[in-house]
């Protein structure tokens, strides 16, 4: 009976938590996007989906680059039905496109790019979100690590090459979602392809602090431009970013339980990608890192503008924008 007791008063405390936190989200409504067009790399799942979702809720022309198109179809289909006629309200500005985008694929990266530069008249915002998280080691079509490679490389191509779109639509905005974990994570640059050793921990944590370095070069290099860069934490969600992390079977129903009560939903962790898409609030903000959508403190190595600078120039090498 007491087991009973503390299990159902436990449960009673987790609901109010969990509805304490979806009141606190549900009061911060976002601004219009009509009229603007947004990318969301990542956005058949997780905090991607949630983003496309609220912005197109929002009458923005969100942009879903994937990399598995049918998966990505289907989201699709299931965002437009949870919003029924406001999601397919095609004629008053809210509009949901598909389009295949691998970031493990320079390749990829490239017909993407060429395939908006020609159809896209202005891009408003461009979301970084999609990522690998603490995979085995294995390399992308370039013989690049895979988190290194998807999750700054793709990235750091495909920002590039859409950049003279974003200063043409300019006042635009860059959204770079980054992690927490940036905080265990070092550029090494003897060895930034993982090649002597690896770690899969360790390497996810480089591939975030590559995110906020190369933010906060970009947001110097787009000064005067109208283009504004910054970086975000989401905070710890729920989301299948998990899927190669290994939970023993036994301790499962007390993990499903702690993630259920404490880790945010997708869309609780997407408010700030959404806030940095389309608040006034920062609006001609830039260089600044995200959490919670209040700005947050970084660590002096998140800050070295030798190192975003260094990494910003091999980074060109390797995804070929310099020979």
């Amino acid at each position: 009976a007491a087991a009973t007791a503390l299990a159902l008063g436990g449960g009673l405390l987790l609901a109010a938590w969990r509805w304490l936190r979806g009141a606190a989200q549900a009061a911060g409504a976002g601004a219009s996007m009509r009229g603007k067009t947004v990318i969301i790399t990542g956005a058949n799942s997780g905090l991607g989906r949630a983003a496309a979702a609220e912005l197109l809720r929002m009458r923005a022309r969100v942009i879903m680059g994937c990399r598995d198109r049918a998966r990505a179809e289907r989201a699709a289909r299931e965002i437009r039905a949870e919003l029924g006629e406001q999601g397919e309200a095609e004629g008053e500005g809210g509009e949901l496109v598909v389009r295949e985008l691998d970031l493990a694929s320079l390749r990829s990266v490239r017909a993407f790019c060429h395939r908006v530069l020609q159809e896209e008249p202005r891009l408003d915002v461009l979301i970084n979100n999609a990522g690998v998280f603490q995979c085995p080691y294995m390399k992308t079509e370039d013989g690049f690590e895979m988190q290194f490679g998807v999750n700054h490389l793709g990235h750091f191509l495909l920002t590039n090459l859409l950049l003279g779109l974003l200063k043409n639509s300019a006042p635009s905005r860059i959204v770079v979602v980054s992690s927490k974990l940036y905080k265990y994570g070092e550029i090494n640059f003897e060895d930034l392809n993982s090649e002597i050793s690896y770690n899969k921990s360790f390497c996810y944590s480089r591939s975030k602090l590559a995110n906020i370095l190369f933010a906060r070069e970009l947001a110097r290099r787009l000064e005067g431009t109208g283009v504004t860069v910054n970086s975000l934490h989401p905070g710890i969600v729920r989301t299948n970013l998990g899927r190669y992390v290994n939970i023993p079977l036994l301790a499962k129903p007390l993990f499903n339980l702690v993630s259920w009560a404490f880790f945010k939903t997708p869309l609780e962790g997407a408010q700030t990608s959404i806030y940095l898409a389309s608040s006034p609030d920062v609006e001609g903000v830039s260089g600044k890192y995200f959490g919670d959508c209040k700005e947050e403190e970084l660590l002096p190595k998140a800050m070295d503008d030798l190192v975003a600078r260094k990494l910003w120039d091999i980074s060109e090498v390797m995804v070929g924008l310099l020979k």
